[in-house]
């Protein structure tokens, strides 16, 4: 009996040794489980950010894709007629060419120079009786665009003197009267509202940074350095533009509606950072159903949200961001949140050939897909009649998302369970649009918005100084304001610095309302010549 139950006792102590290691095998292969697919998400989204599309308007998911491989079995038809030779002839097929654009809708809005070719006196004589040749009209040829290279003058001012001979006869001293020189741009400075003008616009539109600029003044026989040209930059845009963007700031903050997004710049001397560190360029911009386009971009040091608070207080509209959580320090606003963010969620956590047969994210990304759909139609809608029409369709499509995101236990660390934690978390900013006709569903607006920034940091990599980077914030403010509105970014700044220096130091209120750049005065002056049909590529 005493052995008997020794082995009992052995025998029971390695079954539970052996079900402690099954257990510690079985959460060792399960954690492996879940790096390894968390190892083929990242390759897929490695593979997705090389090779795959980067525009989000065609949808990953086919639902039919897969009744391409049935489709022997869905057409089966026993009753259909064998083919024969004529039948199975093919008509040639042409592909219908895309429409070319005509030479008027290329060249629409530009000037035309008319060069008539006519014969010199010496031919003008007729070959047969000599007698004169008279023109009776003319023949057209054919049309080129000609490019005239910029000039680059030296204005050499001077004020006229004038005195009245008639009061230095009768007194012997002549009253002297002369004409008001127009305000300099900077003091003791070369620089014009033409140069200065050309220099923003060659940087913070075209991308040029101000080293290659250098070189091009240097080609035109000017030694123009770029640190001169940062100058100029810098001390315009801080003494005369800065007074009009705080106005913009203003009308902004006047609508029902702001977009914010914010991405990174370097600065190099910033006090109490070294000069590899981020910095943030933040933007807000007022909607396009709001009637006033406006981009208003702030440099600040960091990414915190204070900084969103400070800019947005008081603000009591609607305030449409993507979901970084510095933006819950906004108070007095209603957040809204960004479904092109959430659709880009389900995106990234589809493994390839996803279908909603046998993808949970791209149910959810199909969700998005039908949201992004019904908002097309409602595009052209008023804000009233918007608002209905998402409470009966949009709404009760939200509800079923909401429903089936319940069903949901992704593997924790997962790219399916961060697209439901977002979902989660955002779950009150991505409704709120319901109660808002005027808000659209995506922060897209705020990305557009800061693209340009983007594009241009590639080639100028950094600013120099805080004043160079809020002198960026102050220029780009100004030209993408005036691209969102029509004009021409050139134009507008020409117009600007022409104008503003009138006004002095402290200009009222009312004066800086003239140059809003949706006003039709400055439409008239400052529209772009370029019609929306012959923009884009040739």
């Amino acid at each position: 009996m005493g052995r008997e139950t020794s082995s009992a006792h052995v025998d029971t102590a390695v079954f539970l040794q052996l079900r402690e290691e099954n257990t510690v095998l079985k959460q060792e292969n399960e954690e492996l489980r879940r790096k390894l697919e968390r190892m083929n998400e990242l390759l897929l989204k490695a593979q997705r950010a090389q090779f795959g599309q980067s525009s989000e308007k065609r949808s990953y998911v086919m639902p039919n894709q897969l009744g391409m491989f049935n489709e022997a079995e869905a057409e089966q038809d026993h009753k259909a007629p064998e083919p024969t030779e004529e039948t199975l002839t093919v008509k040639e097929h042409q592909r219908k060419r895309k429409p070319k654009r005509t030479i008027d809708e290329l060249t629409e809005g530009l000037p035309v120079k008319e060069v008539v070719l006519e014969l010199s006196e010496e031919e003008q004589f007729c070959e047969s009786c000599g007698d004169k040749l008279k023109r009776i009209g003319k023949k057209f040829v054919r049309r080129e665009l000609e490019v005239i290279p910029r000039q680059v003058n030296v204005i050499v001012y001077y004020t006229a003197t004038y005195a009245c001979e008639n009061c230095e006869k009768e007194s012997g001293y002549a009253n002297l009267y002369s004409v008001e020189a127009p305000p300099r741009l900077l003091k003791h400075s070369l620089a014009s509202a033409s140069t200065v003008a050309d220099i923003m616009v060659r940087k913070y539109v075209d991308g040029l940074p101000l080293y290659r600029q250098e070189k091009i003044w240097e080609r035109e026989g000017v030694a123009l350095c770029r640190a001169t040209m940062a100058n100029w930059v810098i001390q315009t845009a801080q003494t005369w533009l800065k007074p009009l963007c705080r106005m913009l700031k203003k009308h902004l903050l006047e609508g029902r509606v702001i977009y914010a997004d914010e991405t990174v710049v370097q600065v190099l001397k910033e006090d109490g950072k070294p000069a590899t560190s981020e910095s943030r360029m933040w933007v807000y911009g007022g909607g396009e159903r709001g009637g006033r386009p406006i981009r208003f971009f702030e440099y600040q040091p960091d990414r915190s949200g204070k900084h969103a608070a400070a800019f947005l207080k008081g603000y009591t509209g609607c305030l449409v961001t993507d979901g970084y959580a510095g933006y819950n320090q906004v108070t007095g606003a209603v957040r809204c949140g960004c479904w092109a963010h959430m659709r880009r969620k389900w995106r990234d956590a589809m493994p390839k050939g996803a279908t909603t047969a046998t993808s949970k994210a791209a149910i959810g990304y199909e969700y998005c897909n039908k949201l992004f759909a019904l908002e097309k139609k409602f595009s052209k809608m008023s804000d009233s009649v918007r608002k209905t029409a998402r409470q009966v369709k949009v709404e009760p499509l939200l509800e079923a998302y909401w429903l089936w995101l319940e069903t949901l236990d992704p593997v924790p660390g997962s790219k399916l369970a961060e697209a439901v934690t977002y979902a989660h978390n955002q779950k009150p900013y991505l409704s709120a649009f319901l109660d808002h006709g005027e808000v659209d569903i995506s922060n897209n607006f705020a990305e557009n918005a800061i693209r340009p920034f983007a594009v241009g940091r590639k080639n100028w990599l950094f600013s120099d100084t805080v004043k160079g980077a809020q002198s960026s914030a102050i220029v780009y403010t100004l030209v993408e304001t005036a691209k969102a509105n029509g004009l021409h970014p050139y134009a507008y700044l020409l117009r600007l610095l022409r104008e503003l220096p009138y006004l002095g130091r402290n200009p009222s209120q009312c004066d800086l309302d003239m140059f809003m750049p949706w006003l039709p005065t400055i439409h008239a002056a400052c529209a772009c010549p370029v019609s929306s049909k012959s923009s884009g590529d040739l």
